[in-house]
């Protein structure tokens, strides 16, 4: 009695009062009918990964040394060495693909399902770049492992950041930290990595949910109209999607365990370079037209992309002519991200 008037004296709370409301606001928040099917429940998977790949990497910044002399050699020593050491960086590695994955799909869903449409803008813009800064996150972790390959991706894709117009000298200076990879280079990925995007990706996911739960979620024509509770159904459909994420992410750690490479050389060019997969369409296509060029194309596309809630409404004023647009639109990047995606992951 003593420790509970203790608490209370120095937080006068009305607990019975905080968890009503909070029964109100999360125990009993109506969650539309639709929502119980997969389909819609995919922007939980980023949600749910996002815990995983924070502890996971906590794990390996406990071995991990970011100096070029000894990047690989800790990254070896983790996993061969270190007691279940193969098993988190596998998780941290494979959880990595999956976000981006997850994440993709949850865009698609909400494109084709026109749910960035008004008043929701602003969350497909947080999303996207969401998207952006989790591709971001990956290469600079790939970039860490200081292997022969990721220390050649990492210097054609910092290379291609100095063709950037107006801003290209500066953001390569910023990354490098010099005129070629090296200490400086690496200390930076790592501050990247392990502290500045983590914080921004943590801040930007916060807001997506926050505006999310301002307009509540979508409800997409031709689906079943109701609502039910958030607690038992939707609070054990996220339970069963984090045992199935950490089952697949241990099953994947465990069958197809990341390599380790061989150590970075920088006076022995490898004859095919090629960057993780998630850049495999970009790459391919800067191949067939000159840089500058690509870059541009490039660059308009992505911020078509972001600002694509506020383009669409110029397509047409009949919104069915619009929505049929905005899918042929959407179907044909897709598939040529795809067939760019499968091109280069067959060419050596």
């Amino acid at each position: 009695m003593r420790a509970k008037e203790w608490i209370k004296e120095r937080f006068p709370i009305d607990y019975k009062k905080f968890i009503e409301i909070n029964e109100s606001i999360f125990i009993k928040e109506p969650i539309p009918v639709h929502m119980k099917k997969w389909l819609f429940a995919m922007g939980t998977t980023p949600f749910i990964l996002l815990p995983i790949q924070i502890i996971t990497g906590i794990l390996l910044a406990f071995y991990f040394m970011p100096s070029p002399e000894m990047a690989h050699e800790s990254v070896r020593h983790i996993t061969e060495e270190v007691r279940m050491g193969f098993w988190i960086r596998g998780l941290h590695s494979w959880g990595a693909n999956l976000m981006i994955i997850a994440i993709f799909l949850h865009m698609m869903r909400v494109f084709f399902t026109n749910a960035y449409r008004k008043p929701r803008e602003i969350n497909w813009i947080v999303g996207f770049v969401l998207l952006m800064l989790v591709l971001t996150i990956s290469f600079t972790g790939y970039s860490l492992t200081y292997n022969q390959l990721s220390y050649w991706a990492m210097t054609v894709g910092t290379n291609l950041v100095k063709e950037i117009p107006l801003i290209g000298g500066f953001a390569l200076e910023l990354l490098r930290g010099g005129e070629s990879i090296g200490t400086n280079t690496l200390t930076r990925f790592y501050t990247f990595h392990v502290w500045l995007l983590p914080l921004i990706i943590v801040l930007m996911m916060a807001i997506h949910i926050i505006v999310l739960r301002v307009h509540g979620v979508s409800e997409p024509e031709g689906y079943e109209k109701g609502y039910y509770a958030f607690y038992p159904t939707h609070f054990f459909k996220i339970i069963l999607a984090t045992l199935f994420l950490l089952s697949l992410l241990s099953l994947l750690a465990i069958i197809y365990p990341p390599g380790i490479g061989v150590p970075a050389d920088p006076l022995n060019t490898p004859l095919h370079i090629k960057p993780e997969w998630y850049f495999y369409s970009v790459f391919l296509f800067l191949k067939f037209i000159p840089i500058k060029l690509g870059i541009l194309i490039t660059g308009i596309a992505v911020m078509g992309m972001v600002f694509w809630p506020f383009i669409e409404p110029f397509l047409s004023k009949d919104e069915k002519k619009r929505t049929i647009i905005s899918y042929i639109i959407g179907a044909l990047t897709i598939l040529i991200l795809i067939i760019l995606t499968l091109i280069q992951t067959f060419t050596l």
